[in-house]
């Protein structure tokens, strides 16, 4: 498989939706993530992401203006012991409770489905990174509609173990813009991954559509001594 550019994949898709980034450094030190947002209605560009414990949710940037939460209201990032999860749902809950209860991340997963957007049937994507004594390792899913048709929900998940320096994958929920949305196709991307948090937050930001993008969120997790730094970026300020 041939390793994308990162920069090069945003800047050139004016509406990838949501998107997850898991990887490693270049110089292998730390667990890296990122989850951004994006929206084309004035309800999904009205949010921002806050902080909460340890993960993050998103919010109404106005709530004047909020005029249904349903989809767009919800945790993206929680952290449950040594496991950090990442979703575009509330999903993200549905892994945290039912993974407390020894359930799998595909187990938990397997109670959930596209969401029930029609006609986009928008893909939930999610990611989880598990932090051992010997590094991290991770994996990445996908629930979709069969092309569109809801009858059928195909699930797929792939997981990364031992991932290696500078190497990355990234999942969007859409290939594209459109009308419906067309749903993400094929296996995660293989994407270098490289930089400080803040150039690698900034790259990220710089890329992502001027007028669709809403809210970034990017940590490093410190893979010697298990510290974390966290960058959130909002449009809405």
């Amino acid at each position: 498989m041939i390793k994308l550019d990162l920069a090069k994949e945003l800047s050139t898709n004016d509406y990838p939706g949501r998107g997850i980034v898991i990887g490693k450094s270049e110089e292998g030190k730390y667990a890296v993530t990122a989850y951004f947002i994006m929206g084309r209605s004035v309800n999904s560009r009205n949010r921002v992401f806050i902080e909460e414990g340890k993960g993050i949710r998103t919010e109404a940037f106005d709530p004047s203006k909020l005029t249904d939460p349903h989809l767009i209201i919800y945790a993206p990032v929680r952290v449950l012991g040594n496991k950090l999860i990442v979703t575009n749902g509330d999903q993200t809950d549905t892994i945290y409770e039912l993974m407390d209860k020894q359930f799998t991340f595909e187990q938990a997963l397997r109670t959930r489905e596209f969401e029930d957007d029609a006609p986009n049937y928008t893909p939930r994507i999610s990611g989880i990174l598990r932090f051992e004594e010997d590094g991290f390792n991770y994996a990445m899913s996908i629930l979709k509609s069969a092309n569109g048709n809801p009858d059928s929900c195909q699930r797929y998940t792939f997981s990364y173990n031992n991932p290696l320096n500078g190497e990355g994958r990234f999942i969007h929920t859409y290939m594209g813009d459109g009308n419906p949305l067309p749903s993400f196709e094929g296996e995660p991307k293989l994407v270098g991954i490289s930089g400080t948090i803040d150039e690698f937050t900034d790259m990220l930001w710089t890329n992502l559509n001027e007028d669709n993008k809403v809210s970034l969120f990017v940590r490093y997790v410190n893979l010697e001594d298990g510290t974390e730094e966290t960058r959130i970026v909002n449009k809405n300020k």
